[in-house]
């Protein structure tokens, strides 16, 4: 079963975000010992995970029907719901109506200090998916050519975490540009159309506008883009551990066959995305598949994102980024 969910009421704000997260750990439940891995699952009958371009493991598996032959002994149907970034799989986490969903790492980050109650259990890919994207024609040759300017970004998704350190990397903040608060796929048109002068971009989106419409990447840094994490409710992994291990061990069924089988992971996302096999093929370039467990190097990842965000204000001066990422990694249901 596939279902497009328009997003619930719930939008985090700049304010949300930046609440603290030092009270988090008292606020939210945590998760049962590593012994209770082995306990039954709670009795549930259908399991909601998302699928999105940004994470083309999810359309393999998705295709493969690999997780609904796993779960079908168990009783328990998949219900697959389309995300548009980050912020999107993050709201329907919080509302209830998703229980596991796919974001940058970065943005599961600021989800979590501002009172997701979410783990980060799984990396379904080390992808160059953002950059700043401007028109052909644009007269732009640096970042500091981008002051004053009108820039399209999704809020708290990893093309605007990759935004805000990129300026500051120019000694600029937002308040130097004039932000345009669109979902990516509004950002690209709203690129195209001339109606801004630069984009936060995401693939396969930002692909497509290289190719098809000969948009050029004004700024790339492959280290401001964070590892792709799947997440899980905190609630869901509590009562369902084994339920989450098999969705773990799904997924990485589905990472270890697209390695072995990469036209059939182009033709996963080419059949999703109706784009064209040039688009497809440059955005697969960008991805690397190689890993797909949490190890300390992507823990450590996820923290010197925080870091850096804190450093440019998007995280307040007093939340402990260090334990919020502790308290988001959770390597235990780790397969493979």
């Amino acid at each position: 079963m596939t279902t497009k969910m328009t997003p619930p009421p719930f939008a985090p704000t700049r304010r949300t975000l930046l609440a603290g997260g030092v009270a988090l750990a008292a606020a939210t439940p945590l998760l049962r010992p590593a012994s209770a891995l082995a306990q039954p699952a709670a009795k549930i009958t259908e399991l909601r995970l998302d699928y999105a371009t940004y994470s083309p493991v999810s359309l393999l598996l998705k295709d493969k029907g690999w997780l609904e032959e796993e779960l079908k002994a168990d009783g328990i149907g998949v219900r697959w719901v389309q995300s548009l970034g980050s912020n999107k799989a993050l709201e329907f986490l919080n509302a209830g109506s998703l229980d596991f969903g796919s974001t940058a790492s970065a943005a599961a980050l600021l989800g979590r200090i501002g009172g997701n109650p979410i783990r980060s259990v799984y990396v379904y890919s080390k992808p160059e998916w953002t950059a700043l994207v401007v028109p052909a024609e644009s007269p732009a040759k640096t970042i500091a050519d981008l002051k004053g300017k009108r820039i399209a970004v999704t809020r708290g998704t990893d093309p605007h975490i990759f935004l805000v350190r990129a300026l500051a990397g120019a000694g600029l903040t937002q308040d130097d540009v004039k932000l345009v608060l669109l979902q990516h796929p509004d950002g690209k048109q709203a690129l195209l159309r001339g109606d801004v002068d630069a984009w936060a971009g995401l693939d396969p989106l930002m692909a497509a506008a290289e190719i098809e419409n000969g948009a050029r990447l004004l700024y790339r840094n492959p280290a401001f883009n964070s590892w792709g994490a799947l997440n899980v409710r905190e609630a869901f992994a509590a009562e369902n551990p084994g339920v989450v291990q098999k969705v773990l061990a799904a997924y990485e069924k589905a990472r270890t066959f697209a390695q072995g089988d990469p036209d059939a992971l182009a033709a996963s996302l080419t059949a999703q995305t109706k784009l064209a096999d040039a688009v497809v093929a440059k955005q697969l370039q960008r991805t690397d598949l190689s890993q797909g467990h949490l190890k300390p190097a992507q823990a450590d990842s996820v923290v010197a994102s925080g870091l850096a965000m804190q450093q440019v204000g998007l995280i307040e001066a007093g939340v402990d980024v260090r334990k919020a990422a502790a308290e988001l990694v959770d390597s235990r249901f780790a397969v493979g």
